[in-house]
């Protein structure tokens, strides 16, 4: 068994979750993928396996968006947020248009 088929068989939402941010974060470092995995103790292969695994799945993410939380005055109302695996957030408006969702969504997608 290979150890890409081992990451397979453990996969749970957390992990997903906790590696999903651990490669965010890499990218807002600029650190190498290599110098940043020897910094965490992680393995670069399993970084690269994880990376590998979220773009297949695609680069679009959604998430529930608590209209209960304080808003700032200067952030406008969202209406839908989306949670980009780089841990970029793309806030859209409750007013947008359907045409102009669908093709931020086909950008995304690339």
């Amino acid at each position: 068994m290979t150890e890409e088929a081992i990451v397979e068989e453990k996969t749970s939402p957390g992990k997903a979750d906790q590696w999903r941010e651990r490669i965010a974060e890499q990218e807002r470092s600029g650190l190498t993928v290599r110098r940043f995995c020897k910094e965490r103790g992680v393995s670069e292969y399993c970084f690269y396996a994880w990376r590998r695994r979220f773009r297949e799945e695609g680069l679009v993410r959604f998430a529930l968006v608590d209209r209960r939380q304080v808003r700032s005055e200067s952030a406008p109302e969202a209406g839908l947020e989306l949670v980009l695996t780089s841990g970029e957030r793309l806030r859209i408006g409750a007013g947008v248009d359907g045409a102009t969702l669908r093709a931020v969504l086909k950008a995304l997608r690339g």
